[in-house]
């Protein structure tokens, strides 16, 4: 039984580890990054078995003013924006790192993977906690 805790502290530990890697990988888009602003051009329609969902695509103008496009990895419904809307975003010298300047835009790894990890860290802890005292 005991390894089957280690090995659920272990995945835990590796999650965490993920979860701060992504926290300091935004932290120093937002600090290394250029801010601009972009507008909502479109929205791709994405279909599952919950329905259609609609992930917004963006463009915007690096300081050379060259337009660059890239569609959001999050999908929602309904609309999160609307078309023409404006919205900050941060990207690295190459472009390929853009996001949302947004809560969820911006650390929805780190969330998610905290989500997931603080639960098996709190259980694996409190067993060995309750059987080695």
């Amino acid at each position: 039984m005991d390894y089957l805790y280690a090995t659920l502290g272990l995945i835990g530990v590796v999650l965490l580890f993920f979860a701060i890697r992504s926290y300091q990988h935004t932290k120093e888009l937002l600090n290394f990054g250029r801010k601009t602003k972009a507008i909502v051009i479109n929205f791709i329609e994405v279909h599952d078995d919950d329905g259609t969902t609609y992930r917004p695509v963006f463009e915007y103008y690096d300081n050379n003013k060259q337009a660059f496009v890239f569609e959001s990895e999050v999908s929602s419904k309904p609309k999160a924006y609307s078309l023409g809307q404006q919205v900050e975003v941060v990207y690295d010298k190459n472009h390929e790192d853009v996001k949302v300047i947004s809560f969820w835009g911006l650390y929805r790894w780190a969330i998610i993977l905290l989500m997931i990890a603080s639960p098996l860290l709190v259980l694996v802890t409190a067993y060995f906690l309750y059987k080695y005292n």
